[in-house]
């Protein structure tokens, strides 16, 4: 980071962005709020900016920024050994997910087209003039979760994480002395030592507790998804070592690592 770097900000308050920001401004950092209409040029006419915020507001001015944005692959959950997931997953059309008989949980790969959630059968899932049969989708077996943590990862390691949810709901505590603490961390390493060559070097991923449906007990931990950092809430986690994420996830082209440029999210929006 320089002495000219700025963080610029999508227009959409969030709890984050402005924990992001009063981070940034300890640093030195400028922030800037992008302005929601209007040019947003000569707000950013300058090096060295990084952006938060969400995708289709970053399509409009990733280039003018001259940022990278980098995020997984969509296809990363479904590579990986069933002892990190512990659950079956493939990528598939939504056109084969509509043949489903039995309960599954469906999301789209990327572009947010219709709602990530668990459908009865591939009948109840929505229609549309653009949820063609080959838009690209992601099919889970239904699992519980008994807690959900959210992790920042930079350059393998996690710097930062919080949990984030308790069998489905709202339930943020910072991982630092968390009861699991040690769990997340040992099941981190081991995931990121095995797999981690397949995530950009600055990025997010969310672990759980599963429960068994027979007892509705802990069994064991296996990955939620990886998501960007440059548009992920931070509940708990502390916001200068998710800062020290969202800078690299989403900065200078110029600086970006050769081993990230295949992570390199484009200007289309999703």
């Amino acid at each position: 980071m320089t002495e000219h770097d700025f963080l610029a900000l999508a227009p959409q308050y969030t709890t984050t962005s402005e924990l992001l920001s009063s981070s940034a401004r300890r640093r030195g950092m400028d922030v800037e709020v992008l302005p929601a209409h209007a040019d947003v040029g000569t707000a950013i006419a300058r090096g060295g900016g990084h952006y938060f915020g969400g995708p289709a507001f970053a399509a409009r001015v990733v280039d003018t920024l001259d940022v990278a944005l980098l995020e997984p692959s969509d296809d990363w959950l479904a590579t990986l050994p069933y002892a990190y997931t512990g659950r079956r997953i493939a990528m598939a059309t939504l056109g084969e997910a509509r043949s489903l008989s039995r309960p599954a949980f469906v999301k789209p790969s990327s572009a947010k087209t219709f709602p990530a959630a668990v459908y009865s059968s591939g009948k109840g899932l929505p229609t549309g003039p653009e949820l063609s049969a080959d838009v690209p989708v992601q099919i889970s077996d239904v699992v519980t979760w008994a807690a959900e943590f959210r992790l920042y990862i930079l350059d393998g390691e996690v710097r930062t994480g919080s949990q984030y949810a308790t069998f489905g709901r709202l339930d943020a505590e910072r991982l630092h002395g968390h009861r699991y603490e040690d769990h997340v961390l040992e099941f981190a390493d081991d995931l990121l030592a095995t797999c981690g060559g397949g995530l950009p070097g600055a990025v997010v991923v969310d672990v759980g507790l599963l429960a068994t449906p027979e007892h509705g007990t802990a069994d064991r931990w296996a990955v939620v998804e990886a998501n960007m950092a440059w548009f992920s809430n931070c509940y708990a986690a502390d916001p200068d070592r998710v800062l020290d994420v969202v800078l690299r996830s989403a900065g200078p082209r110029t600086r970006m690592a050769e081993r990230d440029h295949r992570f390199c999210r484009g200007t289309t929006p999703g």
